[in-house]
């Protein structure tokens, strides 16, 4: 049995390293998962509708969008 051999302080602090380091790990994951998420939520295209000069976007990826306005099918804006 090793840990019968701790003294009470080297105990506290193995605890309070195990529990930093759960936290730690938590902090992390759900900080890597949000950012995930907002790129995707960011990345948008934007188009440009040449009947009615209106401005929009669409996700991105797509190349060729509808107008929300006319529905005039339009290509995306490229820089």
């Amino acid at each position: 049995m090793p840990f019968a051999m701790l003294d009470l302080s080297a105990a506290v602090v193995l605890y309070c390293t195990l529990v930093a380091g759960v936290f730690l790990g938590l902090w992390l994951y759900y900080d890597h998962r949000d950012h995930a998420r907002f790129e995707l939520e960011r990345r948008q295209t934007t188009f440009h509708c040449i009947k009615c000069d209106a401005l929009y976007t669409a996700p991105a990826g797509t190349d060729l969008a509808p107008c929300p306005r006319c529905a005039h099918p339009n290509s995306r804006l490229r820089f």
